[in-house]
């Protein structure tokens, strides 16, 4: 018996790196997985059939069932063709990985339009593009199911040189909370990821390359995780992030410090004096440790 045994599931980004190592733990524990892939570049230029075709081969080699998908994220008629694909070949969606994305990384004063436009178009709007038609099928078929949104410590707590990038995960982490209170009605439970692993769009980021990194940063090391989001062993959680990193497992929650209050109204003065209560510790945002 698998985890997701009789389960449907769509994984966007799925010709590679974690959406293709999320697609064959899917498929062993019992999915029947559409494996999206546009084939395109890590920026997001080109495309082609043969990512998705060849993740597909594999699944079908170990006994799975599996069907290909090549349509962009980053458009409504997309999404929609997504979501179509499982519903023709299997009869409803169960899972959805909104895992799809490009870099395309400069500092602010070194991005243009076009790079800005792209990395928010791929990542937030083909998260809404996809998940509307799979949300709408859930909510109506009244069986539940589960998302998952790659979100990003980038977005989420920041990176250099990340800005466009950081705030389309960012807008991703907004949605994922709002659309989990959607969800909680219809028992469409939906998750945030924060992944941090080497694949063709990191590994050539500071300090990722060496074989040492690669290894202890596998991607299908963040796989479980994600299976754990999506199976019943997590069946009571819905709106939660987790940060998923070599061997580490952890939740993320925006929280606030002590803080202070002042009967008479608060001065700068104040706040100043008391930032000990205001700000929290450096230290609990060491996620690497």
């Amino acid at each position: 018996m698998g985890l997701l045994d009789g389960k449907v599931a769509i994984v966007t980004g799925a010709g590679g790196g974690l959406g293709r190592c999320h697609a064959l733990l899917f498929a062993k524990e019992g999915a029947a997985v559409v494996v999206n892939d546009l084939g395109g570049a890590r920026d997001g230029a080109g495309g082609g059939h043969s990512m998705a075709d060849q993740v597909v081969k594999e699944i079908q080699a170990m006994g799975g069932q599996a069907v290909a998908n090549y349509d962009s994220v980053a458009t409504v008629e997309g999404g929609a063709n997504i979501a179509k694909s499982a519903l023709d070949a299997f009869g409803k969606i169960d899972i959805l990985v909104n895992n799809a994305g490009i870099l395309r990384d400069k500092t602010l004063v070194n991005t243009d339009e076009a790079s800005w436009d792209i990395v928010i178009q791929v990542h937030l709007k083909g998260t809404y593009c996809v998940t509307r038609p799979v949300f709408t099928h859930m909510k109506e078929r009244g069986q539940g199911g589960v998302i998952v949104n790659t979100s990003s410590t980038s977005g989420l707590i920041g990176n250099f040189g990340q800005s466009n990038y950081g705030a389309a995960k960012a807008g991703i982490a907004g949605f994922t909370r709002c659309l989990a209170l959607e969800g909680k009605k219809y028992n469409i439970r939906v998750w945030g990821l924060a992944p941090v692993a080497v694949t063709r769009l990191t590994e050539d980021l500071p300090g990722m390359g060496a074989d040492a990194v690669k290894q202890a940063l596998a991607p299908e090391k963040v796989s479980p995780a994600v299976l754990y989001m999506v199976s019943d062993l997590s069946k009571d959680k819905t709106g939660k992030f987790l940060f998923v990193s070599g061997n580490k497992v952890t939740e993320l929650k925006v929280v606030g410090a002590e803080g202070f209050k002042n009967p008479n109204g608060v001065s700068a003065q104040d706040i100043a004096a008391n930032e000990n209560k205001v700000f929290l510790p450096e230290s609990q945002f060491n996620l690497m440790g």
